[in-house]
């Protein structure tokens, strides 16, 4: 069967045809469709509040034979780290696949951060899919690579093939592939992570990452294109694509499992060429590894470290041409949707003075005029604890200022902490928290989270945590709930109120997202005509 599909929608494909049982992640630009397919497919699929639940989850899953896949944007997998790095030692007997979408450019996210290294760091092996056609067959083949080597897997993805659209052929078969059945045999030496076992396991693991490397030598994921012997390209994941054009007189090795490399067959490469260069976007991770393993190749200049690649850098990369690039032409620049509940809170924020620790999401976009109402934001859930520093130590009139500003899917991800953190370590002036609760996650493409009262399908009724409660019964002072673009002024002298006070309060801001109302609108029309 042939069609076209995403690299997003090629994985969540392969997922459905391959038997995997579950599907746990967190939404984030590129990898959110994934997910959202998966379940459309068959599948069974659920996102999670953080990405460490998610993988915690499919940890679990993986424990009782069944294959598991996890996804989330790069900076989930800083989230994820911990349990990552432990299950890298004690892997699990059901395939546990973890997809990584980074972002080079940084289309949608605040840093571009190579998630290379994780595999690397934590050593599990990675597979990196040029295209869509590669995205399908490559997690088969990481889902046997895990379940072979019990060894969580990591399928590393990237803005350009998540989102770019080819022809795929999906596996003959009449069915998907059916989940095996869940069994749970215990087996401490494997599963339980203390010193004497991980000690054990480590040594296990590092046994099996030189298995992996012979198996990568044998070439089921390498392709060898043959041309020039003047220059040689050792490429990877998107970069194979952008080569194939900017190049297409050189000899190219484009390497699909990027860890453990295939030492030999690179050695082999270089020694044909007389120029080998390394192309590959972000970090220079696959040049500092084949400089480790002995083989003198070039790397890029620093400056196409940055962003993403396209055919007309990658001839000036060729070219170790460091003339400045022309300015690409410019876009119109992102803003709060006209409607947008959170416009009101900002406009206040803004003519209060007051000083705004902000956080991931939508709402981001009230640094921008005509608000210009946000001053500082880090990363998931830090609004709430860089607030609380601002007001531990500015002066007592600057620290009556200090307003930290958090969505509801971000509150629930880790912004939990922070008000724990606000009622236990209270600043002598209190704080102030406002949670924007749009009742959706409106940034990644209008996702359900706990709040909603919806699972990932967007029908099936869940229970709806409440924030209210959440806050109160970690101890907060003072719980309001209002809407401020209904109801501007009372907003205006409940934040008044609250400022002034010493206590640690959180302001609800509650009203629907617009965008998330007209998607709920046209899929109960839908569900309506149909019966």
């Amino acid at each position: 069967m042939k069609f076209l599909a995403s690299g997003n929608e090629a994985v969540a494909w392969a997922a459905r045809d391959c038997g995997v049982a579950l599907g746990c992640g967190y939404p984030g630009t590129p990898s959110s469709e994934i997910l959202d397919e998966f379940s459309k497919a068959g599948g069974a699929a659920e996102w999670a509040p953080n990405e460490k639940c998610a993988l915690e989850v499919a940890i679990g899953a993986a424990y009782t034979g069944a294959r598991a896949l996890t996804t989330m944007k790069h900076v989930g997998l800083n989230v994820a780290a911990d349990p990552f790095f432990t299950i890298a030692y004690s892997g699990t007997p059901g395939g546990l696949v973890v997809v990584s979408a980074d972002d080079p450019g940084m289309a949608s996210s605040q840093n571009e951060q190579d998630n290379r290294r994780y595999a690397v760091a934590a050593g599990v092996p990675m597979f990196e899919p040029s295209d869509s056609q590669e995205c399908y067959d490559m997690l088969f083949a990481a889902f046997e690579l895990a379940d072979k080597f019990r060894s969580p897997v990591l399928f590393r993805m990237t803005t350009r093939v998540c989102h770019s659209q080819c022809v795929i052929e999906r596996r003959r078969m009449a069915e998907p592939q059916a989940p095996k059945p869940a069994v749970f045999t215990r087996d401490p030496r494997s599963n339980v992570m203390v010193p004497a076992f991980a000690r054990l396991a480590h040594r296990r693991l590092r046994a099996d990452l030189r298995t992996m490397r012979e198996f990568n030598e044998q070439g089921g994921f390498i392709v060898e294109k043959t041309g020039s012997a003047e220059l040689g390209i050792i490429t990877s994941g998107i970069s194979y694509q952008h080569v194939l054009d900017a190049a297409p007189e050189a000899s190219v090795l484009k390497l699909g499992m990027t860890h453990p490399l295939p030492a030999e067959r690179i050695r082999a490469f270089a020694g044909k060429v007389k120029r080998c260069l390394v192309v590959e976007e972000g970090d220079p991770v696959l040049f500092e590894q084949i400089m480790a393993l002995g083989v003198p190749v070039e790397n890029k200049l620093e400056e196409f470290r940055f962003g993403e690649l396209n055919v007309g850098r990658v001839r000036k990369l060729i070219a170790r041409d460091a003339a400045p690039e022309a300015p690409g032409a410019p876009g119109k620049p992102p803003q709060l949707c006209p409607g947008c509940p959170h416009r009101k809170t900002f406009e206040v924020l803004r003519d209060m003075g007051c000083i705004v620790s902000g956080d991931i999401g939508c709402y981001t976009l009230g640094v921008m005029p005509p608000f210009s109402a946000i001053d500082s934001c880090v990363c998931m859930g830090a609004s709430v604890t860089v607030g609380l520093g601002m007001r531990h130590m500015l002066p007592e009139a600057e620290a009556r200022k200090v307003v930290s500003v958090i969505g509801d899917s971000t509150f629930l991800h880790t912004g939990i902490n922070g008000i724990v953190e606000m009622v236990y370590n209270r600043p002598r002036t209190g704080h102030v928290v406002i949670i924007l609760d749009n009742r959706i996650t409106a940034m990644t493409g209008c996702q359900e989270n706990p709040a909603t009262g919806r699972k990932l399908d967007h029908t099936t009724p869940a229970y709806a945590v409440s924030l209210e409660n959440v806050v109160r019964g970690i101890g907060v002072d003072h719980v309001d709930v209002v809407d401020t673009t209904a109801e501007p002024e009372r907003f205006a002298e409940i934040l008044k109120e609250r400022l002034a006070s010493d206590d640690c309060s959180v302001i609800i801001a509650r009203r629907p997202c617009i965008l998330a109302m007209a998607k709920m609108a046209k899929m109960k029309e839908r569900e309506s005509g149909s019966k």
